[in-house]
């Protein structure tokens, strides 16, 4: 089965499976909601020295990172702004409602990313008819933006537009090691720029489970009082910590090689008559319109019939998503079966 459903279904490989022992033995694991697990610790250490912030906080998921950032950064009856099709609002189960209290002002991105210019007129004034317009979230790269990726010179003016009003900045970074790989900016230029990062262990870096919440010190304590009450506290976490710090020493530079199956597949796909019209290729993600919401069912059910699962975003609109199982081999035989199709 070639499944392009998501960077998420990646199994893990065999040395990442004997680093998810030796690792924890070498380190030690204890109970994490103490803070005694050492292999915990250091996923989280790493992660912080490699984006330049003072210390982490490891949670079993994105959804769980950006859904405690929006907690700590907010008081009910806040608002956050972010993009109309951002992952912390069209994919997080009204988390932002039912857990913080807060509402969300949606702008409509280019693929995603948004301005400062937008930030700045979405900001409400002060005026007790108005919620008190307190973060924004950012997305990078952005998953509905077909894993589109920020301008640095971009996101500096929103960090200096976000000082300037006294607002908070979040990244939502499920993908930031694929924007990091094909930037040139650093895991410690985003560091600078951002008040929290969530970075995702469980996407194209190949781990089982897991990410990392990011931000100072005293951001982080209080985070770590929302997990417990979100029921994110773990025990012996190491043992699934070890397999995200396997996949930071050994998994970012091979994301290339998913950038360039993505590439590779886009290229075919653009032949065929029946896309309407399709994302730029940027990095792991292929998202394209094929003319009718019938022949993408049939599209799609063909590709299933030969063992390729994708996934759907609208009617029409389809997901190609490439990760570390997708092999050289794979890809070719993706493209066969698309350029058989009509």
């Amino acid at each position: 089965m070639i499944d392009l459903r998501s960077d998420t279904v990646t199994k893990p490989t065999p040395e990442m499976l004997s680093s998810m022992i030796q690792i924890p033995l070498l380190l030690g694991v204890g109970d994490d909601v103490y803070g005694e697990d050492e292999t915990v610790i250091k996923l989280q250490e790493l992660l912080a020295e490699m984006f330049g912030m003072e210390a982490g906080l490891f949670c079993p998921s994105g959804t769980m990172t950006n859904q405690i950032a929006i907690k700590v950064h907010t008081q009910p009856g806040d608002e956050l702004i972010c993009s109309d099709n951002s992952h912390v609002y069209k994919y997080e189960g009204g988390g932002i409602a039912s857990n913080s209290g807060v509402q969300a002002k949606i702008i409509q991105g280019d693929r995603g990313r948004i301005t400062a210019k937008q930030i700045e007129e979405s900001i409400n004034a002060e005026d007790v008819h108005f919620p008190t317009t307190r973060l924004v979230c950012l997305e990078n790269t952005s998953n509905r933006g077909g894993g589109s990726i920020y301008d640095f010179d971009e996101l500096k003016n929103i960090r200096k537009l976000c000082t300037e009003k006294k607002l908070s900045l979040h990244l939502d970074g499920a993908r930031i090691f694929n924007a990091l790989i094909e930037s040139d900016y650093s895991a410690k230029d985003i560091g600078e720029n951002f008040d929290s990062i969530s970075v995702c262990l469980s996407k194209g870096l190949g781990a089982p489970i897991g990410s990392v919440l990011l931000g100072t010190k005293e951001f982080i304590y209080k985070a770590k009082r929302v997990r417990k009450v979100f029921g994110g506290g773990m025990r012996q976490g190491g043992f699934i910590a070890a397999a995200g710090i396997y996949a930071l020493q050994n998994n970012i530079e091979r994301l290339k090689d998913d950038h360039s199956h993505a590439k590779k597949v886009a290229a075919v796909l653009k032949q065929k008559s029946f896309i309407k019209e399709m994302l730029p290729v940027e990095t792991n993600i292929i998202i394209f319109t094929i003319i009718t919401a019938e022949k993408a069912n049939h599209f799609q059910e063909y590709l299933k019939q030969q063992n390729i699962l994708c996934g759907k975003v609208s009617a029409t609109q389809m997901r190609f998503v490439f990760h570390l199982d997708i092999t050289e081999a794979m890809v070719d035989e993706v493209i066969e079966e698309i350029e058989k199709y009509n």
